[in-house]
């Protein structure tokens, strides 16, 4: 009985201290940090420049803190290509009369919610409401709980040389730039690719994340926007790597709404040996079972 009181209080504790995180007024989690000195990982309120607030994910803590949880990209389904659930690329089929997919890249469109973001995809208000500097990703196993997503990461990195600054500050406007749409350009048409600093993982086992045959064709210590590949179709991002070969369907994720009959989906064609053809170019399971988590700062 006793037990079952402690934690009882302990709960209501904990509530009674996230429900004060409801008064503050500010755009991201970096402000929260610089304004009210808050150290703890967590759920947030926070409020764009029109005034609506929405919750999200903050990590208080990696390389200072300050980062805010604004999309995660998840497979629902590796053998479902373009089809429900697949808001990064297309939920409406591997369709050339639709070259941009559902364009939720470079839009408006939110989706999800944060507690289920190994689940599901998600995009908040954030993600275009920002003005940020540098991007953290997470890749977290589908289906963690929220409160374990940092030690549970299979990867973890992020930029430090506020290249979003560039940009429009966040990957609304870096995608207004460089469209993730089919047949806009060939394979040399890639978009930035930046150096990361890694918080959990390494270039060696970056590389080990994806097929042997993509390891041929890519170096680890990067994030890349904007992959295009031998057949025109358009990925967002490359985790980890920066492309030299143009097969980045297997090791990019997101994309628009065309790619070739054998490639769709928001992990494009992380799954081609299941095809029976050229082997070596799956990525690993540890990859392909997780969802990669995109902050800003």
């Amino acid at each position: 009985m006793e037990d079952t009181e402690n934690l009882t209080r302990t709960n209501f504790e904990q509530l009674h201290r996230m429900s004060d995180r409801f008064k503050y007024i500010a755009r991201s989690c970096k402000e929260i940090l610089d304004n009210h000195s808050e150290r703890e990982d967590g759920i947030y309120y926070l409020t764009t420049a029109n005034g609506m607030k929405y919750q999200t994910f903050c990590d208080m803590n990696t390389a200072g803190g300050g980062w805010t949880l604004v999309a995660s990209v998840h497979e629902n389904s590796i053998y479902g290509r373009c089809t429900v659930g697949d808001r990064w690329s297309s939920q409406q089929g591997n369709n050339p009369n639709l070259p941009d997919g559902d364009g939720n890249w470079s839009n408006r469109n939110t989706f999800g919610l944060v507690e289920s973001a190994t689940s599901d995809d998600y995009k908040n208000p954030g993600y275009y409401d920002i003005a940020a500097e540098d991007v953290s990703v997470w890749h977290v196993p589908n289906n963690f709980p929220m409160e374990h997503w940092n030690l549970a990461a299979i990867l973890r990195y992020h930029t430090e040389n506020r290249f979003l600054r560039l940009y429009g500050g966040n990957l609304f406007n870096l995608f207004k730039q460089f469209p993730v749409r089919y047949n806009v350009g060939s394979c040399s048409n890639r978009g930035p690719a930046i150096p990361i600093v890694y918080d959990h993982g390494n270039m060696e086992s970056t590389r080990n994340l994806y097929g042997p045959s993509s390891r041929k064709e890519f170096d680890p210590g990067f994030i890349t926007f904007r992959a295009i590949n031998n057949e025109l179709g358009a990925m967002a991002i490359c985790s980890g790597v920066k492309p030299r070969g143009c097969n980045s369907e297997h090791y990019c994720i997101g994309g628009g709404g065309y790619f070739h009959p054998d490639q769709c989906g928001d992990f494009p064609s992380f799954d081609w040996d299941r095809l029976g053809r050229d082997q070596g170019w799956s990525a690993s399971k540890e990859m392909t079972e997780s969802a990669v988590l995109l902050f800003y700062r």
